[in-house]
């Protein structure tokens, strides 16, 4: 079977219909697939049409996991997630072809690469009370900015989620609450604050009746883009700042929100696997990373520890004279 036809299976049918992937999964897998066929081909001097499976290789592919590194300037994480792009196609052709099953293997063996693990970017509670304040809550866009930015904070969302919600996906009632679809199609139902909720429902009675079910809307009245989003946030981040120097020349990303609704929880539960449940994670060890952003957790730690008795020193200094002595002498 042609590449291009098992490339075309696997990110069409397979990752979304059989492993449930999201579509922004998807389209991760794609964009690693491009740079590296890009990549091959070039070195080939082929069209990457003309690629064959023989060419995903394991020397072609440290070569190119060396590229992106060295030419690109990705970090671990990105070319760990290139090589675990690769690395997850060619387990599946294996069940398709058996005669790249040796080949597989050479490229199953390379190994991931370590790197420093910073400890992740949030915003604190002041700050998230001047951004919400930033939108202009007197015009159309205004209100839907904060709309957007209190619920995206509030329940912890991916931009992702976010901008997928539908009308049918809120509870605006007397126990106001949102139902989330997210990664591998794990559904979450969230309670949100009653002050979300009023944003919310400001909003949708100006959204109106718009010919679409998405609940946030650019200015075309089309569902809201991630990349809109992103826009949206810059524009109130630096609006903020006038009011908040410790946001001056800050670029804060949607998963920042997130970020900061995990710490807020965090300190408020003690319990990482609450967090794990509200953030919608399947592995409470991708939670636990906001552990090392607690400082309360630490300072507990601390204060529960009887700290060992030590002797008091009697430690005399010298006499000034007697030291300048010495000094001279040496």
């Amino acid at each position: 079977m042609r590449l291009s036809q098992l490339i075309s299976d696997y990110l069409r049918d397979y990752l979304p219909n059989q492993r449930g992937l999201s579509a922004n999964t998807c389209e991760t897998y794609a964009h690693s697939y491009k740079l590296f066929f890009n990549f091959v081909a070039d070195r080939q001097k082929l069209r990457p049409s003309e690629l064959t499976l023989q060419h995903i290789n394991a020397p072609n592919v440290l070569e190119f996991l060396e590229h992106i590194e060295r030419k690109r300037g990705n970090g671990p994480a990105t070319r760990n997630l290139r090589l675990a792009a690769i690395k997850s196609f060619l387990r599946y052709v294996e069940h398709r072809d058996p005669s790249v099953l040796e080949q597989s293997a050479q490229v199953q063996a390379i190994p991931t690469k370590r790197g420093d693990v910073p400890l992740i970017e949030h915003l604190s509670m002041e700050e998230v009370r001047v951004l919400l304040n930033a939108p202009d809550m007197r015009s159309y866009s205004g209100i839907r900015d904060r709309a957007m930015i209190h619920l995206c904070f509030a329940a912890g969302l991916r931009v992702s989620e976010l901008v997928g919600i539908q009308i049918a996906d809120l509870e605006l009632g007397s126990k106001p609450a949102l139902t989330i679809y997210g990664k591998g199609r794990r559904e979450r139902a969230l309670p949100l604050w009653q002050e979300t909720a009023k944003d919310l429902r400001v909003w949708i009675k100006v959204r109106g009746n718009a010919p679409t079910s998405d609940v946030f809307l650019n200015a075309r009245g089309e569902r809201m883009s991630r990349s809109g989003f992103e826009y949206v946030l810059d524009k109130h981040i630096r609006s903020a700042s006038k009011t908040c120097p410790s946001l001056i020349g800050r670029s804060v990303s949607p998963h920042q929100l997130r970020h900061s609704c995990a710490l807020v929880m965090l300190e408020a539960t003690k319990d990482v696997r609450k967090v794990a449940l509200w953030l919608g994670h399947a592995d409470v060890r991708t939670t636990e990373t906001y552990l090392r952003m607690d400082a309360s957790q630490k300072l507990e730690a601390i204060e529960s520890v009887v700290p060992p008795s030590l002797r008091p020193g009697r430690f005399k200094p010298p006499d000034a004279l007697i030291a300048m002595l010495s000094d001279v002498a040496e």
